[in-house]
């Protein structure tokens, strides 16, 4: 059966390469990039199953009509993939206060915003789905990436919570969580100017690693996306999908440490209650 999917962040990457599987099964896709000409050669090759749209996703006035506008032209749109994003590098006290704000306005802001307009228009239409590509960085983190680690966990207890809300529409979410995967998203990070007290620190060696090509990249692009569009084409798919050896293993770890160390407060935790 054929879908309908709206996807932002497509100029490159993890965006680029969904819209293009997509096309070739036969579905509709409206993309969104920020500069014209971008998909100028999936265009040509697509013709009408392609609508290309360009958005500042840190525009809230202009996702909510660029997205009025694709339900309006449409018809129905099935899926709503939430991809736009990008990597601020830098230990918190490198990064200036305009990194920070692009990062949360990109990453977090721009997410949270896109999906709150999304959900007038699939709870008109009898329910949806909504895709946020979040990261293993959702659930762990690397030192030299606290601002998107803030902007990852960030979105992901936003939609862990709207998720609750808007089940009774029929409207469902996907968190897709991929570990360090073969895109671009290493060309594509916004670096902080380097502070010297910081190269002997654990900031430093993941700053090392990344400059020498050390940091593992284990994820396939391909498959990546193969898998998510498996997961969102399933009736009934988890809230959250690791994707990837490095993310399934980071995660499983964060998670069995910090149960450990919950279940070691358990006395002192109960013992806070009313009598």
């Amino acid at each position: 059966m054929t879908k309908t999917w709206f996807i932002t962040g497509t100029s490159t990457g993890l965006g680029r390469l969904l819209t293009q599987r997509l096309l070739e099964r036969g579905d509709r896709v409206v993309a969104t990039v920020r500069k014209q000409g971008a998909l100028d050669e999936l265009l040509k090759k697509h013709g009408e199953r392609l609508h290309v749209i360009t958005l500042d996703v840190t525009d809230t006035q202009a996702i909510r009509t660029v997205l009025a506008n694709a339900f309006t032209r449409m018809g129905r749109i099935d899926i709503v993939v939430s991809n736009a994003g990008y990597g601020l590098f830098g230990a918190s006290e490198e990064v200036s206060d305009e990194q920070i704000d692009r990062q949360i306005a990109t990453n977090l802001m721009g997410s949270i915003q896109l999906i709150r307009a999304a959900l007038p228009h699939l709870r008109a239409q009898g329910g949806g789905r909504i895709v946020q590509v979040s990261s293993e960085g959702g659930q762990i983190a690397y030192p030299n990436f606290s601002l998107y680690h803030a902007s990852k966990w960030g979105i992901e207890g936003f939609v862990e919570s709207v998720a609750q809300e808007v089940a009774p529409f029929g409207i469902d979410f996907l968190l897709v969580e991929p570990g360090p995967t073969g895109t671009n998203f290493a060309e594509g990070l916004d670096h902080a100017k380097t502070m010297a007290c910081y190269e002997e620190t654990p900031a430093g060696e993941v700053r090392r690693g990344v400059a020498s090509g050390d940091f593992a990249i284990n994820g396939d692009a391909v498959k990546t996306v193969d898998a998510m569009v498996s997961a969102a084409d399933a009736a009934k798919p988890p809230l959250r999908l690791a994707l990837g050896s490095t993310a399934y293993a980071s995660i499983r770890q964060a998670l069995t440490e910090r149960l450990r160390v919950l279940e070691a407060q358990k006395a002192v935790s109960l013992s806070t209650d009313r009598d």
